[in-house]
C-alpha cells in the first residue's frame, strides 16, 4: 500500500529565529515544515506545492500577511487553505480584519508551545472533515446521478425492446427476431455492468472491501477478460493483440485486478471503430510490472482526460457506435490500482486513440525498520 501523505505546514515570518524555533516545534509532532522570510516568497512556495496550512505573520516589510491573505483567498486554487495569522498586534480591529480576509485562526507573539500545537491540529482536522464531506457529497451526487440517468438508460431499452418483440411477434422474420435479441443481450449486459459497478463502489466507499492480495498469473488473467469481451470486439470486428509474457507474476487482488482489466478493455472496445486494433502489452520496472491497454479509437480531449478519475466531474463519453460509458467503472480502476500499491495514468489524443497503464506490484513489500534518527530541515525561500 502507499505510505499516507504527511501534513505540510507553511510558515511565513521575516525573523530567522520564530521560523527556526516554530520549525522546531512543529517537525517535532510530525508535520512536514517548509519556510519563507516574505510574502513574495511564501507565494512562489506555495505556486510551486500547495501547503495543507500556513501560518502567516501580519507584520512583514514590503508585503504584509493581510495582502498575503487577500491573494491567496482571491485564488481558487489557494483559497481553501487554512490560514493562521502570528501576530504580536492583538487589537480587535487587526484580528477582526484577518477574520474578514478568510483567516481561520490567530496566534500572538511570544506564543505558546502547547497552544501553537493545538490550534494547527485542530485546523488540520477540520481541513481533513471538510474534505471527506465534500468527497462524500460528490460520491452521493454521483450515486444519484447514476441511478437517474445511467440506470434508467438500459431499463428503458429493454422495456422497449421488449415492447417491440412482443407486440407484433408473429410478423417478424428470424433476423428480425435475432436483430431485437442481440439488442436485449446488449441492454442487459450494460445493465449488468452497471450494477456491479455500483456494488463495488458501494462496498468501497463503506469499508465492505478488503484487500486479499496473492500472487497472480497476469497471462492468464488477461486472456481471461480478454476471452470475455470477444463477443463484443467480434461485432465491431476489433482485434485485441496480446504480448503479456508467460513468466509474469504479479501481487494483487484478484478480485480488484479482473475489475480492473475488465473495465479497461471494455471501454476500449466501445471507443474504438470498426475494424480497429486493441494492443495490450507489459514493461517491468524494478518493483512494479506496468500493463498498458491502448486502442486505436476515438480518443478524447485534454479537458475530458483531467475528469477522468474524479468522482465529483461529470465525463459525458459516447462510444464509437453510440455506447454509453457511465464513468463508475474508471473510479474505481483507479481505486483498486492505489489500494494495490500501483498507480492509473492515461495518454489519449482525439482521433487518434488512447493509451490506459496501470502498475502492480512484482512482490509483496516488506516491512522495514529505520534505525536512523533525523533532525528537523527547514528549506528557506
Amino acid at each position: 500500500m502507499q505510505s499516507k501523505k504527511k501534513t505540510s505546514i507553511l510558515i511565513v515570518d521575516d525573523n530567522p529565529q520564530n521560523l527556526q524555533l516554530m520549525g522546531s516545534i512543529i517537525y517535532e509532532k510530525g508535520y512536514n515544515v517548509s519556510v519563507s522570510t516574505s510574502g513574495a516568497n511564501a507565494l512562489e512556495s506555495i505556486s510551486m506545492q500547495l501547503p495543507d496550512l500556513i501560518l502567516l505573520d501580519i507584520q512583514m516589510p514590503e508585503m504584509d500577511g493581510f495582502e498575503v491573505c487577500e491573494i491567496l483567498k482571491s485564488n481558487s486554487i489557494t483559497k481553501d487553505i487554512p490560514i493562521i495569522f502570528l501576530t504580536a498586534v492583538t487589537d480587535s480591529e487587526n484580528i477582526v480584519r484577518g477574520f474578514e480576509m478568510g483567516a481561520v485562526d490567530y496566534i500572538t507573539k511570544p506564543f505558546n508551545k502547547g497552544e501553537l500545537i493545538a490550534r494547527i491540529a485542530t485546523h488540520i482536522d477540520l481541513k481533513v472533515s471538510r474534505e471527506k464531506l465534500s468527497e462524500l457529497n460528490a460520491a452521493k451526487d454521483k450515486f444519484f446521478a447514476i441511478i437517474a440517468h445511467d440506470l434508467r438508460n438500459p431499463t428503458f431499452a429493454l422495456k422497449l425492446l421488449l415492447h417491440q418483440l412482443a407486440k407484433d411477434y408473429s410478423s417478424y422474420s428470424k433476423e428480425e427476431i435475432l436483430h431485437y435479441l442481440n439488442g436485449l443481450e446488449d441492454a442487459t449486459e450494460n445493465l449488468h455492468v452497471l450494477l456491479e459497478d455500483l456494488l463495488l463502489w458501494s462496498k468501497s466507499q463503506w469499508g465492505g472491501l478488503v484487500n486479499q492480495s496473492e500472487r497472480i498469473h497476469l497471462k492468464s488473467i488477461v486472456d481471461d477478460k480478454i476471452s470475455q469481451c470477444q463477443s463484443a470486439a467480434n461485432n465491431k470486428y476489433i482485434e485485441i493483440k496480446s504480448t503479456i509474457g508467460t513468466e509474469i507474476y504479479v501481487h494483487a487482488d484478484m478480485m480488484m485486478l479482473k475489475t480492473v482489466l475488465l473495465n479497461l478493455i471494455s471501454n476500449a472496445i466501445k471507443f474504438t471503430n470498426s475494424h480497429g486494433i486493441i494492443e495490450i502489452g507489459e514493461k517491468a520496472t524494478d518493483k512494479f510490472i506496468l500493463v498498458s491497454i491502448k486502442d486505436s479509437g476515438m480518443g478524447m480531449t485534454e479537458s475530458d482526460l483531467n475528469k477522468l478519475f474524479s468522482i465529483g466531474n461529470t465525463v459525458n463519453l459516447i462510444g464509437s457506435n453510440k455506447e454509453e460509458v457511465n464513468g463508475l467503472g474508471l473510479i474505481l480502476c483507479k481505486e483498486f490500482t492505489e489500494r494495490n500499491g500501483g498507480k492509473i495514468s492515461v495518454k489519449s489524443e482525439k482521433d487518434k486513440g488512447s493509451t490506459f497503464s496501470f502498475s502492480l506490484r512484482k512482490e509483496l513489500e516488506k516491512k522495514a525498520v529505520s534505525l536512523m534518527a533525523f533532525s528537523p530541515v527547514l528549506f528557506f525561500l
